[in-house]
């Protein structure tokens, strides 16, 4: 590989990493710089650079923008109408009495499908309390399951935006996406709940006093020798889920007098999830069986049949989240909210998806200097004469990138623009690609990731309990996911 590529491609991952862990600036400006600097160094013309920018910025969110809004907008409705809590209380009552801790990864795994891990964790963080409250144990085995719930699907199943946005750049079709990223949640759940089982009772005495008192009432030193699920304590006491499932917060506050308590049952809470997902899944199934009979291999050269038009066009990602959204809206919202209050969460949620689509779109635009600038064929390349799977080199990017900088996000676009110009000479299958993104992304959760302090100030831990709770968790996963896309890269390759 010619040196100067080489020295853009790192210095321009460098300047990334910097850029958003030691100056004033975001990881948007920092992919615009890192994509100007990239082809400075490698010698493309100032035209052709800001060309490039532009013209991978507008693929991108062509592609990838009113899906990330969208899926951003239905996590928003889901998490203030209470439906997130419905769904969370369902599960617990599915999985029954002493298995809690597998209720719960589930449950996180489910809610984080479309609302944030941040906060997310925050609308279903008492529900784990209450537990816990009840049984007099397992608080730290609870919550760290919840945590460990929802990395699995924020990293692996759209519409969360990490995975859509790297869809979008590899041009991996998102219902391709879901179903392998439901194949690889299945998968993790068991990784997830055994490292919460075994490590919540080691670190449970180490939940601040302050902690306990909120979830236990009292500060107790001898709760290591059982974790949640697995017997002892008073967990013949019933649990009060319905006093955790009720929304609080602004829906509640904007009721009018003498209004009934709003609840959302949840299977209902489900369906604006649950509809759009299966759409795409259905215009993916569609769509291969149709180009089957025709005989077509590419899809850029497919055209929809007649009778495979209609599924193709609901199935398609932007309508069914839209379906999915107005279907959210209004069944569960209760109908005397305010058509203002509406318009403002609607607002907050377009607003929350703002940045990660300029990031996903400053992402698509590094990718196509990589390639204008010959980077690309180069690290293939070289890449080419490595004895290594090729899901490595995204993998290693994304694992990198996260520990440096601390954002998923960041890590996922980043090491999906990477690879993008170099798939077809390494032999790398895209969708193989994009899960090597997603998962390479969840290494480490440390200091510098905002979800590690949401989860370790809620679990009330510090210091070496805290990295042995969340870091070491997310590490576990990380681990576990190589072996998935091991096989994986053997059926699809």
């Amino acid at each position: 590989m010619d040196p100067i590529l080489l020295v853009a491609l790192v210095v321009g991952i460098a300047l990334i990493v910097v850029i958003v862990l030691r100056t004033r600036l975001d990881a948007f400006a920092g992919l615009l710089i890192a994509s100007v600097v990239v082809g400075l160094i490698a010698g493309q013309s100032l035209p052709g650079i800001v060309g490039s920018i532009k013209t991978g910025f507008g693929n991108t969110l062509a592609s990838i923008g009113i899906v990330i809004g969208l899926g951003v907008a239905i996590g928003k409705i889901l998490e203030v109408s209470g439906a997130a809590q419905a769904i969370a209380v369902a599960f617990l009552r599915l999985f029954g009495k002493g298995r809690e801790p597998w209720a719960m990864t589930s449950i996180g795994a489910l809610i984080s499908i479309p609302v944030f891990c941040d906060s997310g964790y925050v609308i279903m963080n008492p529900l784990a309390r209450a537990i816990a409250k009840v049984k007099q144990y397992g608080y730290a085995t609870l919550g760290i399951a919840l945590a460990g719930g929802m990395v699995i699907t924020h990293h692996f199943v759209p519409p969360t935006p990490g995975p859509l946005g790297v869809a979008g750049i590899l041009g991996v079709s998102v219902g391709s996406v879901i179903i392998t990223g439901l194949v690889f949640t299945v998968f993790m759940i068991p990784v997830v709940t055994l490292y919460a089982k075994w490590i919540g009772p080691k670190v449970e005495n180490e939940v601040s006093e302050e902690v306990q008192q909120a979830v236990y009432g009292n500060v107790r030193t001898d709760r290591t020798a059982v974790a949640a699920g697995s017997g002892g304590g008073s967990s013949g006491a019933a649990i009060d889920l319905e006093a955790v499932s009720a929304p609080t917060g602004e829906l509640a506050e904007s009721a009018p007098a003498g209004a009934a308590p709003h609840r959302v049952g949840a299977v209902v809470g489900l369906l604006p999830l649950i509809i759009p997902i299966l759409l795409i899944v259905m215009n993916t199934v569609v769509t291969a069986i149709d180009m089957g009979a025709q005989g077509t291999a590419v899809a850029a050269d497919y055209e929809p049949s007649t009778w495979a038009g209609a599924f193709v066009f609901i199935g398609d990602p932007v309508i069914a989240l839209l379906i999915g959204l107005v279907l959210a809206v209004y069944l569960l919202l209760p109908r005397w909210t305010p058509r203002k209050k509406s318009h403002q969460w609607l607002g907050d949620a377009a607003a929350d998806a703002g940045l990660i689509l300029l990031i996903t779109g400053a992402g698509g635009g590094l990718g196509q200097v990589l390639r204008d600038t010959g980077i690309g064929d180069a690290l293939a390349a070289a890449i080419g004469d490595l004895p290594l799977p090729s899901f490595l080199l995204p993998f290693l990017i994304a694992s990198i990138v996260r520990v440096a900088q601390g954002s998923g996000t960041v890590s996922m676009i980043t090491a999906a623009s990477v690879t993008v110009p170099v798939m077809a000479t390494i032999g790398l299958d895209p969708l193989v690609a994009v899960m090597a993104c997603v998962a390479g992304a969840m290494v480490c959760s440390y200091y510098n990731d905002s979800y590690f302090w949401v989860v370790t100030r809620f679990l009330g831990l510090d210091g070496t309990a805290a990295l042995k709770a969340h870091s070491g968790l997310t590490t576990v996963m990380w681990a576990a996911s190589i072996p998935m896309l091991f096989v994986m890269s053997l059926i699809v390759g």
